[in-house]
Formats: C-alpha cells, sequence, structure tokens
C-alpha cells in the first residue's frame, strides 16, 4: 500500500531529543492535530509566547512527517486529492 496522509501536523525544532517522534524526527516535536491551527496552539503551550517558528505539515502512514509541499505529492500519489498542488493545506483532505 502506498503512503498516504493521517493528519495535520507541526514540527518545532527547541533543540530537545525525545523518544516517540515520527521516524524522521531526531530532535525537535511534532505535534498532531485536526487542522494546522490545533496543532500551533497546543505547541504555543510548550513555549508560553506566540512567537515560536513551525514548520506546517502532515503525519503520514509510514510514521514520517512531511512539509506541506511533500504532502501535496503524497496526497495526490494516494488518491486522496485529484488534482495535484504545489502546497497542500488540511482543508484539502477534510
Amino acid at each position: 500500500m502506498n503512503e498516504y496522509l493521517i493528519c495535520a501536523a507541526a514540527y518545532w525544532n527547541d533543540g530537545k531529543k525525545r523518544e516517540h517522534q515520527p521516524q524522521n524526527v531526531d530532535i525537535g516535536i511534532v505535534v498532531c492535530g485536526r487542522r494546522h491551527h490545533n496543532c500551533i496552539t497546543t505547541l504555543s503551550e510548550f513555549k508560553k509566547s506566540k512567537g515560536i517558528r513551525v514548520i506546517q505539515g502532515f503525519l503520514t502512514s509510514t510514521d514520517r512527517f512531511v512539509d506541506r509541499n511533500e504532502a501535496a505529492k503524497i496526497a495526490y500519489e494516494s488518491g486522496q486529492v485529484s488534482k495535484l498542488k504545489k502546497k497542500l493545506f488540511s482543508e484539502d483532505l477534510y
């Protein structure tokens, strides 16, 4: 079965090593949610400030974090969207 997208996610590289992160994330933390704003709200609680810089993307069925650009390709190739886009948004999936 081809890789497909599971949910919206955001990655924040705070320089800390953690267990139980996606297989391609050695440092930092990935937070998942229904929409990207849910992920960013959760991450902002870690920092207690609104100014953290995150990379928005998605978690895949093979336990990888991918950015919006790679997610667009995966979603198209897996049939989750009917048109190939440059960047994927959670609204494109559900």
